[in-house]
Parts: structure tokens; sequence; C-alpha cells
């Protein structure tokens, strides 16, 4: 469906090649003091033709608010925000007439609707994505005024370049795996989470952080690019300053509405939250999170977990990564069928990005702004009618939060 949220409802809408794309926003609290360049700064971060490593296409991808907002502030209705198509060529895939794009969905929306969209890619093209991104941004505006909270991404590996810090040494098949003693993620990496900003990752076009590793992840999308090929990569986001108590047990704890959201995206084969797969190479001893006092109140030594218990957040930072695929739209010449099953060859044309993960960062971060104001909004309304009862008197200290017990 084309509907995101519970109570924070994000409905999008558009083709690749249709009039516009956008978004209508259903749930966003009044009195935000919100405008067009709140939600203009991330629509720029996402838009094509940044570099010359991303699509030629020549959008601008301008906001146009049509309604919720008057005089700058959200009055609790409904807001649509309106972008515009103006760098459509449908003539370049013309050849899609008669060929199913290899691994892309023109096949898979032709057999499940008996209709597709004539060129572009319709509902299945990352200009959809325009609408989350600029609903993203309007929760993440609330968060941080309501909570402080901060969402930042960035491109973590492209091919086989990895940031040197993300993923720690790892034995050979012949080591001993009896030696316990490496940390699931490294310093480096924890460290890195902590810190980053925004600016940090825009520094570079691959929005790499990282300067030496930024510039070998570029000479790997121009060699994807001048072979008219493509390649896949990575992207970790983390959530700093999160409200502990998010999460819905048992079906929508919050890693599964993460990865949810996150595998939405277009393009995303893979998620991981947390220490991921590589904790599944450490012991319990070593991955458990030790409970510590901080400022006052719970917290954990360590943060193996990215921030989620049991489904729930815990206070501390939430840090995930995310797998895209190589683009499946290239210009090299590939062996396949025609929708009859007459075998042919298909070169593509259009314009298309060879490396998706440097404007997926703000996608990502969009996404994650969702789900977290949706959880917000849950759980402000459970607690809010806790808070309508009297004092809890009958039940031990013992299962009972002490701010609920009289």
């Amino acid at each position: 469906m084309s509907t995101f949220g519970t109570l924070f409802r994000v409905t999008t809408y558009g083709e690749s090649h249709c009039a516009s794309v956008g978004v209508i926003v259903d749930g966003c609290p009044p009195g935000l003091q919100l405008s067009a360049p709140d939600v203009q700064t991330q629509l720029s971060r996402r838009r094509p033709g940044q570099s010359n490593l991303t699509t030629p296409r020549d959008e601008k991808d301008l906001v146009h608010i049509q309604s919720g907002i008057e005089q700058g502030v959200t009055l609790g209705t409904p807001i649509a925000i309106l972008v515009r198509n103006e760098d459509q060529r449908p003539k370049d895939y013309s050849e899609t007439d008669l060929y199913p794009r290899p691994s892309h969905a023109d096949y898979t929306y032709l057999i499940k609707y008996g209709v597709k969209a004539s060129s572009g890619g319709g509902r299945s093209s990352a200009r959809e994505t325009i609408g989350r991104v600029a609903a993203g941004a309007i929760a993440e505006h609330y968060l941080k005024l309501a909570y402080g909270v901060e969402i930042v991404a960035f491109v973590s590996s492209v091919g086989k370049i990895h940031l040197p810090s993300v993923i720690p040494p790892t034995r050979t098949q012949d080591e001993d795996d009896s030696d316990d003693s490496a940390a699931p993620l490294s310093p480096d990496f924890i460290s890195l989470l902590k810190g980053i900003t925004r600016e940090e990752v825009d520094k570079h076009p691959t929005r790499c952080p990282h300067g030496p590793t930024a510039d070998r992840i570029t000479q790997r999308i121009i060699r994807a690019k001048e072979a008219q090929d493509s390649i896949g990569g990575t992207v970790t986001c983390v959530i700093r300053n999160m409200p502990s108590g998010l999460g819905e047990p048992v079906f929508d704890k919050f890693e599964a509405k993460l990865a949810h959201a996150m595998l939405s995206i277009p393009a995303t084969k893979a998620f991981e939250v947390g220490s991921g797969f590589r904790g599944t190479e450490v012991p319990g001893s070593k991955h458990n999170d030790a409970f510590v006092l901080k400022d006052g109140k719970l917290g954990t030594d360590t943060n193996w977990s990215g921030g989620i218990q049991g489904g729930i957040t815990n206070g501390e930072d939430v840090y995930f990564r995310i797998g895209f695929k190589s683009p499946a739209t290239i210009s090299q010449a590939q062996t396949t069928s025609q929708y009859d099953g007459t075998p042919g060859t298909l070169a593509a044309r259009g314009r298309h990005d060879p490396c998706v993960v440097p404007r997926a960062v703000p996608i990502v971060e969009a996404m994650a702004a969702l789900v977290v104001m949706d959880q917000v909004l849950i759980q402000n309304a459970r607690r809010g009618a806790a808070n309508l009862l009297p004092a809890i008197t009958t039940l031990p200290p013992t299962m009972v939060l002490p701010s609920h017990h009289a």
C-alpha cells in the first residue's frame, strides 16, 4: 500500500513521469512552526544531478505546500505537499515496451496489476521517495524541537570498499574460533556514531565521512559508470537522544518497524540493527549490555543492542545498517527475454544512478524519522491515558515504575 504509519500517517502519490509527486501527512500535531525551507533542505539533499556520481536527470524538486499550514504554523489537519516533475524523457524507455528490465519491477508490477506505467518505472521509481523525504522532514522537525532527536545517516560501503571502522578484523577459516576477545563492533565505529554530523557527511559527494575511503568509493562508482554498469553499497544510520519506551511488542517491535520502513525503500536488500550479524559471532558474556547509572537514570555501559531491547527502545542511541543492491537499470547490453518470452538483447537508455547509496542517505533518515514520530505519538497516547488514573497502590514496588507508585 502507499500509506505508512498508525497515528502519523503518510500517503505518497505519483509516478516517475507523471505531472507531480508528493505526499499527504495526517496526524501532525498542531502548533508546530513549519515552513517550506524546513522541508526543502532534505529534498535538496535527495535530488538528482548533484554530482557526476548520480543520475544527470535535472529536477529542482521544489516544495509546494498545499494545505495544513497557515502563517508558518501547522493546523493539525492533513498537510499536502506537491513537487512537480520537470525533466521527464519517456521516449528513453521505448525498449521497455517489449522488454522487462532484468531485476527491475517492470514485470512484477504488470503481473500484479495487469497494467503498468509506460515509462520510468512508475511507482517503483525512486521519484516516489520524494514524498517520504518531505514527510520525514516534518517528523524530524517535530522530534528535534520536542525531544532533541538527531538522525544522521552516511555511506558505510560501496562494493567491497568499507569504512575501516565499520567492520572489525575477522578471522580466517583456519583460525581458532575460541578467541572471543574481539568486541562486536570497533571502538572507532562506536565513536563515529556518537559524533557524526550531516555537515561532515555532506562534505564529500559520496556521503562517506572518511576521506580516504570516500576517494576510493568515488573511483569505484566512476568505474561502474564508465563500464555502463552499476554497484551497490550500504548506508548506516544513527538516531541519538532517543525517547525510551518506544515500540509495540510483539509484532510491532521497534526494530520490526524500522526494518519495515527501510526495506520499503527501493533497491534495499538487507537490514541489521545494533551489532547485527557480527553479534552472532560473539558470546553472550561479551555481547550483553550491562546496566549502569547515567545522569540519574538507568542506561547501558555498552550498546551492542543498538538501543533496543525486547523490541522497546531503552534510551540509548539506535543504530542500524541497510544494504542496497546494484541498480537494476544499466546501459550495458544484457541478454534477456521480451514479455512474450522471445529471447533478445536489452540495452536500456534513460538516466540512472550508477550507485544509489549517496542519494539514499536522506531517504533513510526520513524513514527513520517517520518510525520514531509514529511510535512517539502511540506511546504518548498510552501514557496520557494512564496518567488519568489514580496512582497504583495494590502492587509490590518491584512491579511498578517508581513514578507510577503511590
